[in-house]
């Protein structure tokens, strides 16, 4: 299979990431105007608080259901805006669904309490023991506080990815507790046939999204395919390549530059999952990663065996030449970083310089193939090395190295520290935003 080439887009196309952004900005804008229009046609309360807690209620399950289109993994989606944005979404999202829930609580308590003279806490008890639905809400709140808890950076530091994950499938429970505590009680979506069928539909397409996303599709591509591993080579010390191949894979839509949550299924691993960047462009025979030893489950790559059976969730990202908008590019590199800019490399079409960022000569981790397909392909090659400082790449060096940068696609993938200079020197140096491509591993419950 020919390695597919991406022509720039043209200067008048409207990019993909603004058409996938902008699409889910006006769903989630028209489905908020249906709602308010349904609450509006229910009627108001005589209490204002309690009119303020319901319009709060009806907003959280709205966002609600779009956190769950975030998280769905949808290819259309994930190829135009990333997982790692779609995971910044997420998160916020999560911090405006945490408070219009506390909003809702309160707003309802404090109405209701008002109207019949409890205090708040006796009246919220009161609403958990005799109305239908409000103790699962309770419940549902209390998941959501401890997902949201554990979604904070300070805790997200200290949690293993695995332990992180689990926590976040209780959101998952909420979402079925805050549902039926919705049908038992949402006077808007018991007020018309058209409401009931719109908030069904809403759940409806939430949850199908995360099934065919997160489930579905997986297992039809893992079926389909067959993944195994073919052959482990060292590549250095503690980096290590796996090769892998299976059936039909010239039908598997990944690029150069997308990365997959492996999973290899043997006895002592088959429940990790590690996302890796493909480190070759996919040529339909095989697929190709490249990891450091950061971990246990990065290190003990090397340890695989031939046969080994892979379960391979993806392809996933949007840092593909899908987004270029110019007919040449800059690709930079810092340590194993180097991964998906060599496969990019492969694949991109036009003038290529490539920057390549080490500690030192011997850290340059397939650096032989970048020179290779640097030759072959007529791109320049910039090894640079030395201390891990911020002026390495300040703006006068890569001035220097490319003259004409505003001109270029720029694709950047580095440790985050050299990421966030690099973009500071771009800026910087003028190159504008839509030129600039980059991605952070950054995954979603």
């Amino acid at each position: 299979m020919t390695t597919v080439q991406s022509p720039p887009v043209p200067p008048t196309a409207i990019r993909p990431k603004v058409v996938a952004r902008t699409g889910l900005y006006a769903v989630l804008a028209a489905n908020a105007a249906v709602v308010t229009l349904f609450a509006v046609q229910a009627g108001f309360a005589s209490n204002a608080l309690v009119v303020i807690g319901r319009f709060a209620g009806l907003y959280s399950a709205l966002l609600m259901a779009f956190q769950l289109l975030l998280v769905a993994r949808l290819p259309w989606l994930d190829r135009r805006i990333g997982m790692d944005r779609l995971t910044n979404w997420h998160r916020w999202t999560g911090f405006s669904l945490l408070w219009t829930l506390v909003g809702h609580v309160v707003f309802i308590t404090f109405g209701y309490a008002e109207s019949s003279l409890m205090n708040p806490v006796s009246q919220l008890v009161d609403l958990a023991e005799t109305v239908d639905g409000v103790l699962r809400a309770a419940v549902a709140m209390v998941l959501i506080l401890v997902v949201g808890g554990v979604s904070g950076r300070w805790a997200r530091r200290r949690l293993a990815y695995e332990t992180w994950h689990f926590t976040h499938l209780y959101t998952y429970v909420a979402v079925v507790l805050a549902f039926t505590h919705q049908v038992a009680v949402g006077t808007t979506f018991t007020a018309s046939s058209a409401a009931t069928a719109y908030w069904y539909a809403v759940w409806g397409v939430a949850l199908g999204s995360v099934l065919l996303g997160r489930v579905v599709l997986p297992l039809w591509r893992n079926w389909r395919h067959q993944l195994r591993v073919e052959a482990v080579v060292p590549e250095a010390d503690n980096v290590v390549s796996v090769y892998i191949t299976g059936r039909d894979l010239d039908r598997l839509p990944a690029r150069a530059g997308q990365f997959f949550l492996w999973r290899f299924l043997t006895k002592d691993r088959w429940w990790q999952a590690n996302p890796f960047s493909l480190s070759a462009a996919p040529d339909g025979t095989r697929l190709r990663l490249t990891a450091k030893a950061a971990g246990d489950g990065s290190a003990g790559l090397r340890h695989l065996k031939p046969g080994t059976r892979v379960f391979a969730e993806g392809p996933y990202g949007a840092f593909t030449a899908m987004h270029r908008t110019r007919p040449e590019a800059l690709l930079i590199a810092g340590g194993v970083g180097v991964t998906p800019i060599r496969a990019l490399l492969e694949e991109i079409e036009g003038h290529a310089v490539v920057i390549y960022r080490v500690a030192g000569e011997r850290d340059a981790v397939l650096y032989d193939e970048l020179h290779e397909l640097a030759v072959a392909k007529g791109a320049e090659l910039h090894l640079v090395t030395g201390p891990p400082v911020p002026d390495r790449l300040a703006s006068r060096e890569l001035a220097a190295l490319v003259p004409d940068i505003a001109e270029r696609d720029v694709f950047l993938c580095g440790p985050p520290p050299m990421m966030n200079a690099v973009l500071g020197t771009l800026r910087e140096l003028d190159v504008p935003k839509p030129q600039i491509h980059f991605e952070r591993f950054s995954l979603a419950g």
